[in-house]
């Protein structure tokens, strides 16, 4: 199971793409892996032949189990398989940090195990080597050019059986474990209970469902969020009849063109040139120093159907400060799509500097969300709600959005946040700035 997130500490098979036999090439997608942040497609890093699944679709594994075998060319399958079919009934979890090198400029990058044995038998330098697999990952193929390079070849005859050897005594000595019940099946309804005479006591009659990964890690870094970040709020309401109306025209004169702009579009453009004025609201808390991004990558919260188990995930925008609304409004509705249908990679949720929660949509006029780690502060925005207000001092029918921020009192003081709220609503409150 690879790490395929930064907090990635375990992973559920969502579905496996391949069966027992088919060919893979380096790079394809074989499985859809449930994260602690989204579902993640999963490529291969080797060419070569699937020759067992070891963890079947619905269970959930430690990063670092070994959860199928791919057999190489040239490489032996009676051996492989005997050890595969005999032993105990575990997948045991193998090293996850086994698989990575120091390289000379001090970075860490993971090595396949092919290439790692290629490279030991050969006598070539991993740390020397530039990786060409997903995530900067050493794979058969950099060790071979390697090769090719210097004018060797690899070993013949004697090192195909080494290699062969060593695929059999790394094999898990294992069957296939049994099928786990998903999560669906896992309802069981709770009965009332008694009292002596036989009376039925009046209690709660409950079903328990069982907790998605996802949901087990969100619960997680929530409660490590709302008990180790010193949390406050700040709210302030923002009118918005000038917005309505300019949104309403250019999605008159946009309508042709299939873009249709939401008011939380406004918003995250306007969060992010708030930040060229008050930097601190774009940094992060790093113990003995603060960290000031030189990007601003606004995460946007984007909730799964309940239908398919729930969760909330963020996704992020990059540079969103160099972006127009229609490239806001066009990358928020993709990643939107793609979180609710295929998934999002790692890309796509990491690095956020900022996060806007938007309810909006949902008639709600205010609440307060958590900061997600490591931002230092996250908006939440109720609806723009049409009610009586107050204008040059006379009674009328306008626009009001409320809108609270959560801040990390470590990084940025009260002072510090409503000053950064005063240039929001001033963006906000004339959209036109928002435009140029």
């Amino acid at each position: 199971m690879p790490r395929l997130s930064d907090t990635m500490e375990s992973g559920t098979i969502v579905r496996w793409n391949v069966k027992e036999g088919d060919a893979v090439k380096s790079g394809m997608v074989v499985a859809d892996i449930e994260t602690d942040k989204a579902t993640m497609e999963m490529p291969v890093f080797d060419d070569g032949k699937i020759l067992k699944l070891l963890v079947p679709a619905g269970q959930q594994v430690k990063v670092g189990t070994q959860i199928a075998l791919i057999l190489e060319d040239g490489e032996s399958l009676d051996g492989a398989q005997t050890e595969t079919h005999s032993g105990a009934q575990n997948v045991e979890p193998i090293d996850a940090q086994a698989g990575e090198i120091l390289q000379s400029n001090g970075a860490r990058v993971r090595v396949s195990p092919v290439a790692r044995r290629i490279a030991e038998q050969e006598r070539v330098d991993l740390a020397s080597l530039q990786g060409s697999g997903p995530g900067g990952r050493i794979i058969k193929r950099d060790v071979m050019n390697a090769l090719e390079n210097r004018g060797a070849t690899p070993a013949s005859q004697t090192t195909e059986s080494a290699r062969a050897s060593s695929m059999s005594s790394s094999a898990p000595q294992s069957s296939t474990p049994a099928h786990v019940t998903v999560s669906s099946s896992l309802a069981v309804p709770v009965t009332p209970t008694h009292r002596a005479g036989g009376l039925v006591v009046a209690g709660l009659q409950s079903t328990e469902v069982a907790v998605s990964s996802m949901r087990q890690i969100i619960a997680k870094r929530l409660v490590e969020s709302k008990t180790t970040i010193p949390h406050y709020q700040v709210s302030m309401k923002f009118e918005l009849d000038r917005l309505m109306a300019l949104r309403e025209q250019l999605n008159s004169e946009l309508a042709g063109m299939g873009i249709k702009l939401s008011v939380n579009d406004f918003i995250v453009r306007g969060c992010a040139l708030s930040m060229a004025k008050h930097p601190y609201v774009n940094a992060s808390w790093a113990g003995e120093k603060i960290l000031m991004h030189q990007q601003v990558n606004v995460g946007v919260a984007v909730a799964l159907d309940e239908e398919k188990g729930g969760g909330l995930l963020v996704a992020v925008i990059r540079d969103v400060d160099r972006k127009s609304l229609r490239v806001i409004s066009s990358e928020t509705k993709a990643l939107s799509e793609k979180a609710r249908t295929r998934g999002l990679s790692m890309e796509d949720i990491s690095d956020s500097t900022f996060t806007v929660s938007n309810l909006g949509m949902f008639g709600v006029e205010h609440f307060t969300a958590i900061i997600n780690p490591p931002n230092s502060a996250i908006l939440a925005c109720g609806a723009a709600l049409k009610q009586p207000v107050v204008r040059d001092d006379q009674l009328t029918i306008g626009y009001e959005m409320t809108v609270t921020l959560s801040l990390d009192h470590r990084v940025i003081d009260g002072a510090m946040a409503a000053r950064w709220l005063n240039t929001l609503k001033r963006l906000l409150e004339n959209p036109a700035t928002l435009l140029v």
